[in-house]
């Protein structure tokens, strides 16, 4: 689906959203809430065109029509509510992991996610038909009907309904009853629904009984569901509250019971088997999911002791600790939910269940599938020419930090926080580094996506991803999009770098902890497009991923090409010295509430074709009121680059203010490492003078055949002059006065005019 122009339809209409002081309606445009974007008043809009795509659509959000399903999926993960009659519960993505017990080696999760290891230990057979992902439970919801009562189980795969099952405990017991079909696992229960392909069954857990009439099953392998029929000839829950439990397996169609899992995977056996050997991948109603325990790793203090901490603790990335933990011993008693058919009766609506501030995990659906599940072989390198990323399919996961006071009249700030190679998108859950960049100022919804991969290097669809995820975050919160920051950790400092330099226009500021741009490589060679936005760095003097004369060379690179920066060089420590101390409040009063200059007096660009994926709607051709940027020889130069000022504005150049002859030497205090002193290397701007307006601008070209000018934005009237420097032959289009303007190679100068 191509997305370098994409003309979106604004779609007028209401959205429920979450109750609690919260409107029940909000109307809203096809790009989001009104405001939550970012808008100019004329020219390109900031940003890449994937921004502003509209929400996509995603079967296994979709409800069949005729099926009876109303409601609206919640998208909020471990969350549950009433909707119209209806109770529905929201399952995490990509944490069908099962219990812990033997690892398996050959896991397509082990290798990959170094800094977010699961807990679980289960991996998929092997044959493609599981998709790594075939028991990966995305919603489940339940109604009365008047003659049944009707579940539905949504998974994020399926693809082949006869190698699934699910077992839904229902009521309970005095003690747990074993669970049947070989699932593994004990709970208290009074009736076990379990259902594989289009059979179901309904029997008493005491006895094992078959009960009848017998459920019906429809299954919709487009959408990803059951739908599940319970005669109330052969169960009426009435107006009781009952008792739910459920999870999801794989179904040995052979042997007529759950798939057991082995050591290590086989072409059609599960591995990772636990002590208990529970067949169970994932556990619906998991509401007190443990979290990233940010105090634990600050007992690290190298690079190895981090990894040893999180393979220890397993950290709960994936939010699959207490399921481990649980289903390990063959448990499922701590997942429930009791449903209030009283309330499903009289058509109740209560989303008190659904949290809406703090950290939390949300799932959108995306414009892009290429798979289903989970696959592997499509995972990334670093440093990729293209990738499309191990998570394939069109559902994927973010996390977003909401801060706890109410928004500014505006909205909130929006920031991007960016995962490190290995890590995943609760890399920052509940860390310092997640609330103090997000309680920092008038406050500030700080959002880390999951980029599809964890390596990527936010490249192609990885680079789209968080794209999709902050226009996501604007259909569900007010943002002020002139309050816009972004930050990451590693390969994420890396992003935050390459994210500045190709939507300068998005950003008020940056800061890149542990990462400096490897020399010679796409990121990194085009600082000079970050005139307009200030950039703090963090790094460890020691850090293993930056050695100290690529520190040096930033920092040269930065001070030669005049923008703002600091350079904080800490004395001590290593590569994840900094992420395991979890202090960043110097840098939170750094990024503050800086708004973006989305009209700056001069514009400096460098169009990189390589890394443009339209198909993917991150072409970055384009930067404030300058765009459709095209490089003239793409085949044997790539790369393109503008530097323009306008003399409309009235403003001088500033001044640069370049470092001094010595760092200057800084503490970082109240981290879990103690006082970390560091170095620090700053150049700034002093305050750019008023000079008088003139009506032209100035062009410097290299390697561009196409530039179009927004006049209006860069203060320019029709009457105006352009004076062009090129190395070769350039248009210049400047729309509002129906101007196309062919200059030569040299220096040429041209009245705009206004025929």
């Amino acid at each position: 689906m191509a997305l370098r122009r994409v003309a979106v339809l604004v779609v007028a209409g209401l959205v429920s959203v979450l109750s609690g002081g919260i409107p029940t309606t909000v109307a809203v445009a096809g790009s989001g809430p009104d405001g939550s974007l970012p808008a100019v008043s004329s020219g390109h809009r900031p940003g890449p065109d994937i921004l502003y795509a509209g929400q996509a659509d995603a079967p296994q959000l979709e409800n069949r029509p005729g099926s009876g399903w109303r409601a609206s999926p919640l998208l909020v993960s471990g969350a549950a509510a009433y909707v119209d009659g209806e109770y529905l519960y929201q399952g995490y993505l990509f944490d069908d992991h099962g219990g812990g017990g033997v690892v398996d080696l050959t896991g397509p999760y082990l290798s990959k996610f170094l800094f977010a290891p699961k807990a679980g230990t289960l991996t998929y057979p092997t044959d493609k038909i599981f998709g790594s992902n075939a028991a990966d439970l995305v919603e489940f919801r339940v109604r009365p009907t008047p003659d049944a009562t009707a579940l539905r189980i949504t998974l994020n795969t399926l693809t082949d309904p006869e190698r699934t099952a699910f077992t839904v405990a229902i009521g309970s017991s005095p003690t747990a009853v074993n669970w049947p079909d070989s699932a593994g696992v004990h709970s208290p229960a009074e009736l076990f629904l379990t259902v594989h392909g289009g059979t179901a069954q309904l029997v008493r857990a005491a006895t094992g009984q078959a009960i009848t009439p017998a459920p019906t099953v429809t299954v919709d392998p487009a959408r990803s569901q059951f739908d599940v029929r319970i005669p109330h000839a052969a169960w009426d829950p009435g107006a009781a509250t009952v008792r739910f439990a459920a999870g999801v397996g794989l179904w040995d169609v052979a042997a007529g019971h759950y798939l057991l899992p082995a050591l290590i995977a086989g072409a059609g056996t599960p591995g990772g088997a636990s002590l208990s050997r529970e067949a169970l991948f994932d556990m619906a109603f998991r509401f007190h999911e443990s979290t990233p325990d940010w105090s634990r790793m600050g007992l690290a203090t190298t690079l190895v002791d981090a990894l040893l901490v999180e393979l220890a603790d397993q950290h709960c990335f994936w939010r699959d600790c207490a399921q481990a933990a649980a289903l390990g011993l063959g448990d499922a008693s701590p997942f429930s939910a009791d449903v209030d058919f009283g309330k499903l009766d009289s058509g109740v609506t209560d989303y008190s269940g659904v949290p809406q501030t703090g950290s939390i995990d949300r799932i959108f659906p995306s414009h892009f599938s290429f798979g289903r599940g989970v696959d592997a072989t499509s995972a990334c390198g670093r440093f990729p020419a293209t990738c499309h990323g191990m998570f394939v399919g069109n559902l994927q996961p973010y996390n977003v930090y909401v801060p706890a006071s109410a928004p500014p009249a505006a909205g909130w700030g929006m920031t991007l926080q960016l995962h490190p190679s290995g890590g995943n998108y609760n890399e920052w859950m509940d860390s310092r580094y997640q609330s103090e960049i997000g309680d920092r100022g008038a406050g500030s919804v700080v959002l880390t996506s999951g980029a599809r991969d964890p390596d990527g290097d936010f490249t192609d669809a990885s680079e789209a991803d968080v794209f999709e995820a902050w226009a996501d975050a604007a259909r569900h919160y007010p943002l002020d999009p002139t309050r816009a920051a972004v930050t990451g950790y590693s390969m994420g400092g890396g992003g935050t770098y390459r994210l500045m330099e190709r939507w300068p226009d998005l950003f008020g500021r940056g800061f890149a902890v542990a990462a400096v741009p490897y020399e010679g490589g796409s990121q990194g060679q085009w600082i000079t497009s970050m005139r307009n936005v200030p950039l703090l760095t963090w790094i460890s003097l020691a850090d293993e991923g930056s050695p100290v004369v690529f520190q040096a060379n930033q920092i040269s690179a930065l001070e030669s090409s005049g923008v703002r920066f600091a350079f904080d060089q800490f004395v001590e420590g290593d590569h994840v010295t900094l992420a395991t101390n979890d202090e960043y409040g110097p840098a939170a009063d750094w990024l503050g509430d800086a708004r973006v200059d989305t009209d700056p007096v001069r514009v400096t660009f460098v169009v990189d074709t390589p890394n443009d994926f339209p198909d993917e709607g991150v072409a970055a051709d384009h930067a404030y009121w300058l765009s459709d940027l095209t490089v003239r020889s793409p085949a044997t130069d790539p790369a393109g680059q503008v530097d323009a000022r306008s003399g409309g504005f009235g403003l001088a150049d500033p001044t640069v203010v370049p470092p001094g002859p010595i760092p200057t030497a800084g503490t970082l205090w109240d981290g879990h490492k103690g006082p970390m002193p560091y170095l620090q290397t700053a150049q700034s701007w002093s305050a750019p003078q008023p000079v008088p307006p003139v009506d032209e601008l100035t062009i410097d070209a290299t390697n561009l055949s196409g530039i179009t000018v927004d006049a209006q934005r860069a203060h320019l009237t029709c009457a105006g002059t352009l004076n062009v420097t090129s190395d070769g032959p350039v248009t210049v289009v400047v729309p509002s006065c129906h101007a196309t303007l062919s200059f030569p190679a040299g220096t040429n100068t041209r009245r705009i005019g206004g025929q």
